[in-house]
């Protein structure tokens, strides 16, 4: 987003450097931070929402996954550049190209794996992966001084011929420092280099006794370092050798740098892809620091701003700003006292403004929207032209002049205290006919003054709106908070009292004011005290409703948990009569194949005929208890019924075979309404029993055949094997049951090995279960690991 479209004087006071130095400070590449200091507001729509969306994606992926994996890098494709026109490269050089390559390898899988950042990942889709030249340059060069022996196979045969012949040096050098007969004339038993090539310190004036090259002396002169005879000629091969690996080794560099020379194009697009990444990643990083969100680009010329945090104060002290521009109103007056915070506001639009349109979130929370200038112009702060001997007001007066002639539609212009500097009556209609000469265009003015004046002109005309900056008279200090559509208004006289000055003294200033700014004052104040009162009661109420909210949210829950255990209870309950019903019926059955039996003597025809009228009710009845959703009702075995019943009596109700207490009575339909523990059910007094002895109730009932039926069937043990784990656990449950009732002491749970998942849940389950005394893995030839053994209680 090049082009200097923007004012330039505007860009400056409104600190947009300092926004770029923040942005600078995030950016990696030399390239990325080149993209930075070209950063310049963008007036194309398309290219600013692209833009944003650039710093939305890189946002994203900070957040989600982290940062992408670029390291500081250089210009290496000037390196590549040089390669191509037949240059050799040096290995700090090429180890250069292969760092950019791998990071551009890393940053191309890295950005190929995030989900939804088009953007981004098709930047990287412009990478190409050099992995070859990558791992040829690691192959051979292991530092920026240091070739590789696995750089070529000559390189390392050479190296191994060097290194056996100073070997062999060594070898026969320390036979002669060693032998008797050269040891005397030695100045040290040592073997050490010149010229590259190994000596032995020698007494100078043994010179003659030990032949061989001199290659130095000390700086005495008492001792000759000596090249023995007996080893020049192998230092001489290994001189032919070291000339061997230098040429080799340019030999490798110049096959290295003629395979990066091929691939400059390619290096050179990566290394302007890594900068653009580099660029748009920076702008993600500011973002999340700054806290900020995408503002919505809207086609219409409005700012719509919320909770805006001017970028350049501390967090901990910025004070937020709602700010709404250019639907009801296009000129903003801002009044107030000083250090109130009229000139951060001014600078927060500007500088918003400036950073959307560069591609830069904006700290403020969801929903911000902000249009798109054609050129920003703001006249802020005290510019004093000492060399053109001007004054505050020329001064000022001259940029104003400046800003007319070259404003037009589409603008957003900034004045901070306009007028200020002359006589405040001159200056304020100066202003007034400023302003009125800017509405003449379709644009944005926002201004700052003192002027009293300008608080009417905003109150009496069209599409020129208050706003004021607060102040608390009791701690004589500013709050910062912005109020639109409310003047601000004098704090002299209060701010005087509150100081100590005395009130007649006060009430004389006041006389000194005509009565319509008397007036004036006193309808800000009544808005003011007003507006705050409103507040109040607003928080109030916002804290009253939140209660009733939470409060509304616990009862429903309750309430939800409520019918939710009265459906279980009713269920349990319905399952446990068509249980009951379940058992009767194989009584019933048991007893009608005895009654086949009998008939095979007595008149066959009309006895099958009975027995099936008896089969068919009875099954019409498990019919009606087992699937349809009736009332558990049966009259059956009750041997005590009620005839007369009253509110608070106990009875006993054999369906449930439960005592209840009678809620109510209809002595009209002989049906009262009973409570059995949280259930209440209407139940006719045929249904109901007196209440007897346990012993009685159970030996005159059905429990008791029940209980005889289950002894008899009981079995000794349960295989479960083949069951998932929750229909075993069902299982175990009723086998216990009626193992219980039977009265057995032991039982055998077959649930053999596997996974162990089906043993450890139903031993989960028996550590709780109300039957159980205790339980232990099966012993040799009761099955092993594979049952567990139950002793009831």
């Amino acid at each position: 987003m090049k082009g200097n479209i923007m004012d330039k004087r505007s860009l400056k006071v409104l600190e947009f450097d300092s926004i770029k130095s923040m942005l600078l400070d995030f950016t990696v590449t030399t390239l990325g931070k080149k993209h930075v200091e070209n950063l310049y507001p963008s007036v194309s729509r398309e290219n600013i929402i692209f833009s944003q969306k650039q710093t939305s994606e890189a946002q994203k992926i900070i957040l989600t996954r982290g940062n992408v994996p670029i390291s500081a890098l250089g210009q290496v494709s000037e390196y590549a550049k040089r390669a191509s026109i037949d240059a050799i490269l040096e290995p700090y050089q090429l180890l250069k190209i292969s760092d950019t390559l791998r990071i551009c390898r890393k940053v191309k899988n890295f950005l190929r794996d995030s989900e939804n950042t088009p953007i981004l990942q098709q930047l990287s889709e412009n990478i190409t992966i050099l992995k070859d030249l990558e791992d040829e340059i690691d192959n051979a060069i292991i530092s920026e001084e240091e070739i590789s022996d696995n750089a070529s196979p000559e390189l390392s045969k050479v190296r191994r011929s060097i290194t056996n012949t100073k070997e062999q040096i060594r070898q026969k050098l320390s036979s002669i420092v060693s032998s008797s007969q050269y040891s005397k004339y030695l100045q040290e038993a040592i073997v050490t280099m010149r010229q590259d090539r190994f000596v032995v310190p020698v007494k100078a004036e043994n010179r003659s006794n030990v032949p061989g090259i001199v290659h130095d002396s000390s700086s005495s002169g008492a001792t000759l370092f000596i090249e023995p005879m007996a080893v020049v000629e192998m230092n001489n091969k290994l001189r032919e050798y070291k000339v061997k690996e230098q040429e080799e080794i340019e030999r490798i560099l110049t096959v290295l740098s003629a395979m990066a020379g091929l691939s400059y194009h390619e290096i050179r697009t990566n290394e302007q892809m890594i900068a653009e990444i580099d660029f748009i990643m920076a702008k993600g990083k500011l973002s999340v620091k700054m806290k900020a969100q995408e503002p919505f680009i809207n086609s219409d010329l409005v700012m719509n701003l919320k909770n805006a945090r001017h970028p350049l104060i501390d967090p901990k002290n910025v004070v937020p700003s709602n700010i709404n521009i250019g639907k009801e109103f296009d000129t903003l007056v801002i009044t107030g006292p000083n250090t109130g915070g009229k000139t951060v506001t001014l600078k927060t639009i500007g500088l918003f403004a400036i950073m959307a349109q560069s591609g830069l979130h904006l700290p403020t929370d969801y929903g911000t929207s902000i249009c798109i200038f054609d050129n920003i112009f703001a006249d802020i702060g005290d510019e004093q032209s000492i060399e053109q001997s001007l004054s505050t007001f020329s001064s000022h007066m001259t940029h104003i002049v400046n800003i007319l002639d070259e404003v037009k539609d589409n603008c957003l212009v900034l004045f901070d205290e306009l007028g200020a500097g002359t006589d405040p009556l001159e200056g304020a209609a100066l202003a007034v006919s400023i302003l009125d000469r800017l509405r003449e265009y379709k644009l944005i003015t926002v201004a700052t003054t003192h002027y009293s004046e300008l608080k009417h002109y905003a109150l009496t005309t069209n599409r020129v709106e208050n706003a004021s900056v607060e102040f608390d008279v009791q701690t004589l200090s500013p709050t910062y908070r912005l109020l639109i559509g409310i003047p601000g208004k004098s704090n002299a006289f209060e701010i005087s009292r509150k100081l100590g000055l005395k009130e007649e003294i006060i009430l004389a200033a006041k006389h000194h004011l005509d009565s319509d700014s008397i007036s004036m004052e006193d309808v800000l104040k009544e808005i003011d005290d007003n507006r705050k009162q409103i507040e109040t009661e607003r928080e109030q109420s916002r804290i009253i409703y939140e209660d009733a909210k939470k409060l509304q949210t616990r009862l429903k829950e309750k309430e939800s948990k409520l019918d939710t255990q009265k459906d279980k209870i009713i269920q349990e309950a319905k399952n446990e009569a068509r249980k009951l019903l379940q058992q009767a019926k194989e009584e019933a059955d048991e007893a009608i194949k005895e009654l086949r039996e009998l008939s095979k003597r007595a008149e066959k025809q009309n006895i099958n005929k009975e027995i099936e009228a008896s089969r068919r009710k009875i099954k019409t009845s498990l019919d009606k208890y087992g699937y349809k959703n009736q009332d558990l009702i049966t009259e059956k075995d009750v041997i005590n019924p009620v005839d007369i019943i009253v509110a608070g009596d106990e009875v006993y109700v054999p369906s449930f075979s439960k005592n209840a207490t009678v809620v109510s009575v209809d002595n009209d339909k002989k049906e009262a309404l009973v409570q059995i523990g949280i259930m209440k059910l209407n139940l006719p007094f045929s249904s109901l029993e007196r209440l007897k002895q346990n012993e009685d109730i159970v030996k005159s009932s059905g429990a008791g055949k029940i209980m005889k039926n289950k002894t008899a069937t009981a079995e000794l043990e349960i295989d479960l094997r083949g069951m998932d784990l929750e229909t075993a656990r069902i299982e175990v449950d009723k086998y216990l049951d009626n193992s219980y009732v039977a009265g057995l002491p032991r039982v055998t749970i077959i649930h053999g090995v596997g996974t162990l998942v089906l043993k450890n849940g139903i031993k989960a389950m028996l550590k709780s279960h109300k039957h159980v005394k205790s339980y232990r893995d099966g012993g040799y030839g009761e099955g092993g690991m594979g049952v567990t053994i139950v002793e009831l209680k």
